[in-house]
């Protein structure tokens, strides 16, 4: 069975996209730590990171890099933080989240969250990303 970002990826279930290219796509998490916090999510479904070709771990790495760079702007914060974890889907995706703390990037900490504030956040993340001039923010 497909996992829920390939379901989300192929429109099955609803998501929040900021960022869409041939290989990857970028999403609020409906269970962030703070505002902002998202997914980098390839669009290839494999399980263990350590197993994503090396090319696609790469565009992986770049996208998360520029959505930081969107980031930033939207949700100033100290840093933003990258974790690998793994354990909630069996598709690998990279969490990317405004901190100002360790604390910050806590998944134990996760609440749900409201449909509305989501698409808000997108929406705020895309504009950023538009203006730094990546059109993959325009879904």
């Amino acid at each position: 069975m497909a996992s829920v970002f390939t379901q989300i990826i192929e429109g099955n279930i609803p998501g929040h996209f900021v960022w869409k290219d041939e290989l990857a796509v970028a999403i609020m998490t409906i269970q962030p730590v703070r505002p902002g916090h998202l997914l980098v999510i390839p669009r290839e479904e494999i399980d263990h990171w350590d197993d994503v070709p090396p090319e696609a771990l790469a565009h992986l790495m770049l996208v998360s890099q520029k959505i930081t760079k969107g980031l930033k702007q939207a949700y100033p914060a100290t840093r933003v933080g990258m974790l690998i974890a793994g354990l909630e889907v069996p598709h690998t995706h990279i969490h990317l989240t405004p901190l100002d703390s360790m604390m910050d990037i806590d998944l134990g900490k996760a609440r749900m969250a409201e449909q509305a504030d989501l698409a808000e956040a997108a929406a705020k993340i895309r504009a950023a990303l538009v203006d730094l001039g990546y059109e993959e923010a325009r879904v």
